[in-house]
């Protein structure tokens, strides 16, 4: 599939705009999508007086994939940036372009657009609730590579599995792994080009700025751009009736937290980390951060607490031991849970069937944290 893609952007490089570039090096290619034999993308001109001027090459770009051997339709529709003007002459079609002959169904269906990143629009007042969502929890930690989205995909499900409507969203912009972890591979779509329709894996509702994006593309915005992609994946995703929100946060204390905890009435958060001390050094800083924005802490997890040896049953504290439970009761904090590293739990995470989906020593761990969750009124 990607090759057919690659494909398809090396024909649109072939028509020369006027003005200079192309459609791919001006970043006018949108919704690019390959289904078997149906090709289907977005032209997105600068602006709306630009975009009068280009239905021929509209016709263009349509009728030069058309005549890829392996394509039966193609369906190219023509947008414009709400944004300024770009300068410069109105692009026309190029001289000697075929033009597009519809040959199957579907052909002439222009895709919705589902812009994503574009800067937040403003907000009155302070943080707002999500309609339709009882809590929202914030799963976090002071840094990167404590398994914090693990935990989060495994207590999504461990919650659904206790009767819980559970969503589970993936705010890492720039590395976002639920897509993989929760077994989600169809991208985005959205019926009105408005409102996105979230997956479902697992018994939860999922979403990720991963699943409209493909998946070697890196997001390279600055803070205005992930604020107004964290209001989108919030306010323009169909949730439905959930009974909690678990938000996935990137690493660290930038500004995703920051603009979450501003913009939407936030439940809770809860602490990911590790025991061993340079984890616990950013842990407290995360902690510090929520208390900062005024959102309860709810509690701490180790995760990687110990080793238990399959063949000798020898238990290891390869990260140290006990420093989380030491750091929580400072904080005058609950420790949540203490998950051991596990096979399983990685092997699930890489094939999409997160551990907490079956039975055994794992799913027992989380379906433990899940009910002491459900217990204090928290989920």
């Amino acid at each position: 599939m990607a090759d057919r893609m690659n494909e398809v952007r090396e024909v649109l490089r072939r028509l020369e705009l006027p003005d200079g570039g192309d459609l791919v090096s001006r970043d006018m290619l949108r919704a690019l999508s390959v289904e078997g034999g149906r090709v289907r993308f977005v032209i997105e001109a600068p602006n709306p007086e630009v975009a009068r001027h280009m239905e021929g090459l509209r016709r263009a770009a349509e009728g030069s994939v058309q005549a890829l051997d392996w394509v039966e339709s193609a369906s190219v529709a023509l947008t414009a940036h709400s944004g300024g003007s770009s300068g410069g002459a109105p692009p026309r079609a190029p001289q000697g372009a075929p033009q597009s002959a519809p040959k199957g169904p579907g052909a002439g269906e222009a895709p919705p657009q589902i812009r994503i990143g574009g800067h937040p629009t403003p907000q009155q007042g302070g943080p707002q609730p999500v309609p339709g969502i009882k809590r929202i929890l914030a799963v976090g930690s002071g840094k990167g590579g404590v398994g914090k989205s693990t935990v989060a995909a495994n207590l999504a499900v461990a919650l659904a599995k206790e009767g819980r409507k559970v969503g589970l969203l993936d705010a890492d912009i720039y590395g976002p792994s639920q897509p993989r972890m929760m077994g989600v591979s169809e991208r985005a779509s959205s019926k009105d080009g408005k409102i996105i329709d979230p997956a479902h894996a697992h018994g939860v509702t999922m979403m990720s700025i991963g699943l409209m994006l493909e998946p070697e593309k890196a997001v390279i915005w600055r803070g205005p751009m992930l604020m107004g992609a964290m209001q989108q994946l919030l306010g323009q995703v169909a949730w439905g009736e959930l009974d909690v929100l678990l938000i996935d946060l990137p690493p660290g204390t930038g500004d995703v937290q920051l603009s979450l905890a501003q913009r939407t009435a936030l439940s809770g958060a809860i602490v990911v980390c590790t025991p061993q001390d340079v984890a616990l050094i950013d842990a407290v800083k995360a902690i510090d951060m929520f208390r900062t924005l005024k959102v309860p802490v709810l509690g701490l997890i180790e995760n990687m607490s110990l080793y238990i040896c399959p063949n000798c049953g020898h238990e290891a504290h390869i990260f140290g031991h006990g420093g989380v439970a030491k750091e929580a009761e400072r904080h005058g904090l609950p420790l949540l849970g203490a998950l051991p590293i596990d096979l399983d739990t990685r092997l699930g995470g890489d094939s999409g069937t997160p551990v907490a989906t079956g039975e055994g020593v794992m799913s027992d761990a989380y379906a433990k944290i899940a009910r002491g969750l459900i217990g204090g009124g928290m989920a």
